[in-house]
């Protein structure tokens, strides 16, 4: 009985093993697969940081090998510690050392919190009682305390005289808004919630009632347009700021607005001051404006006592600006090369194509070289972006101007030999148009403009991810409100500025503040709070 015993036991030990080194085995199969996407997706980020977006599937390869790191990462992390608890099961397998990922050290601003263990009072060996500390070792733990709301009473005693019976009270709090009962940072939570992570304000006063504080959609309302008010002289700074660039890069898109029987397409207009690819050192800065429609009186109306570089699409609404009969003068065109390459690369996507089931033989080769001709372009461009005007004019009069002479050369004699009803030569028409020709070549006269407009498609892309949340516009005023708090969120983003801390402090400060330092608020000269960082024992 005692052998088959003994037996039984040898067995269930290499049963163990078995599955021990089995489980280290799936641990190293599925740590090398996440070795190899972190390291393809890294390369692929080196690929695009140095010969930039070759494709516009780049983004979408890049996304999904994160994702699937993301997935690899976690079937790693699971594996490893099945194998971990299967080698604590069996001795004669060794443990399974997977390579973890570089952590970088917690944030020095983050309040730390001391959890002190309990000392030994007697040494764990010989039990003496005579121990003395020698050193500490702390390990960290991020932890996240859920949002905590509270209300700050603030307390006026009143006192009488004895001597004149006169009653003395010091003056009540200020409040930002009128009728406030919300202090600067609540009110920098909400705006910033509506119009930078577009969460309506139904639907923060949901999130609100479940964290046990009831306010209404009213009540919420009667504040962001109380502090819209309050923001307006900044907002003014912002929009003059921008309106005096010598170059804008001006866009548009389209926002559903609600009216009788629907709702009706109106239009959030986009103007961006950015000098850096210039070597400019103003800061950046942009300003939004809403439109019931897309007609061109709107861009002629915002820029009206503007004079400058317009860097646009070649929409026809722009016209009237470039008008020589213009009264301040004519403003000066500048195309978008991206616009362009995006009519020739949809003709040449050989993936997207064949993943809508299109023939081989509809890939244009004509519009394949295109692409490849303009993507030498944008190779120079990244090499002079920063430059000053002077550099970048000459290297693109001695680098770009014989490319773009070339490719114009050649897109006109592929153009010669094509059907007018031929897809590229759409493309080719778009681009060699005489009225489009001079606003794409004007890159190589002047050294500020850029070659694209993508400061203002970048601008606008919240607006895109918006339109999911919201919907639509309530109505004209709400766009225009939209349009006001755009330009401050979207102003402090292009400054690397907090936008809700900004908001909250300026808030807190603006009534305060007299006119001829108004501009101490805005974002580019506006300082963070020093964030005190406290310990409890």
């Amino acid at each position: 009985m005692s052998d088959a015993t003994s037996e039984l036991e040898m067995l269930r030990a290499e049963l163990a093993a078995t599955r021990a080194e089995l489980a280290r085995s799936n641990a190293v199969v599925s740590a090398s697969e996440a070795l190899i996407a972190g390291l393809k997706f890294e390369i692929a980020m080196l690929k695009r940081e140095k010969y930039g977006r070759s494709a516009e599937r780049t983004a979408r390869l890049l996304d999904q090998l994160e994702l699937q790191l993301e997935e690899l990462e976690t079937a790693a992390a699971e594996d490893a510690i099945r194998a971990e608890q299967a080698a604590e099961k069996a001795t004669k397998v060794r443990a399974f050392d997977r390579r973890k990922p570089v952590r970088k050290a917690f944030p020095e601003h983050l309040p730390r919190e001391r959890v002190v263990v309990e000392a030994p009072t007697a040494c764990a060996c010989c039990g003496s009682d005579r121990i003395k500390k020698m050193g500490e070792d702390i390990t960290e733990t991020l932890e996240v305390v859920p949002r905590q709301w509270k209300v700050i009473q603030t307390v006026r005693e009143k006192f009488t005289c004895r001597n004149c019976e006169k009653i003395s009270q010091p003056p009540a709090p200020f409040h930002p808004v009128p009728r406030g009962w919300a202090g600067p940072s609540l009110l920098a939570m909400i705006l910033f919630e509506k119009f930078g992570q577009h969460q309506p304000l139904n639907r923060q006063a949901e999130r609100y009632a479940r964290e046990g504080v009831e306010l209404s959609l009213s009540t919420l309302a009667d504040q962001v347009g109380a502090v819209t008010e309050l923001l307006e002289p900044l907002h003014a700074l912002i929009e003059a700021h921008v309106m005096a660039a010598e170059r804008l890069h001006g866009d548009d898109t389209t926002v559903p607005l609600l009216a009788r029987g629907g709702t009706k397409t109106a239009r959030l207009w986009t103007y961006v001051r950015d000098d850096r690819p210039f070597g400019g050192t103003a800061p950046p800065a942009v300003a939004f404006r809403f439109s019931r429609d897309r007609s061109g009186e709107h861009p002629t109306g915002h820029l009206a006592g503007w004079q400058g570089i317009l860097q646009a699409d070649a929409y026809a609404g722009y016209n009237q600006l470039y008008d020589p009969k213009r009264l301040l003068g004519p403003v000066a065109s500048a195309l978008c090369w991206s616009h362009a390459r995006r009519k020739f690369f949809e003709l040449a996507d050989v993936e997207g194509n064949i993943r809508k089931g299109k023939d081989a033989k509809e890939i244009s080769p004509i519009a394949f070289d295109a692409v490849r001709r303009i993507d030498a372009l944008f190779d120079i461009e990244r090499e002079i972006n920063g430059a000053d005007p002077a550099d970048r004019l000459e290297a693109r009069q001695r680098l770009s101007a014989p490319l773009v002479e070339d490719l114009e050369r050649w897109l006109r004699g592929e153009r010669a030999l094509l059907s007018k009803h031929a897809k590229v030569a759409k493309a080719i028409d778009y681009l060699l148009a005489p009225n489009h020709w001079p606003g794409f070549t004007r890159f190589l006269d002047d050294g500020r403009v850029c070659m694209t407009n993508n400061a203002a498609e970048r601008s606008l892309r919240g607006v895109a991810l918006g339109r999911k949340s919201w919907l639509f516009a309530g109505s004209e005023r709400g766009g225009h409100r939209a349009a006001f708090m755009y330009s401050l969120i979207g102003t402090a983003k292009l400054n690397d500025i907090d936008p809700q801390a900004w908001l909250a402090d300026v808030i807190a400060r603006i009534s305060d503040m007299p006119v001829s330092r108004l501009h101490e608020l805005l974002p580019w000269e506006w300082s963070q709070p020093v964030r005190l960082s406290t310990e409890a024992a």
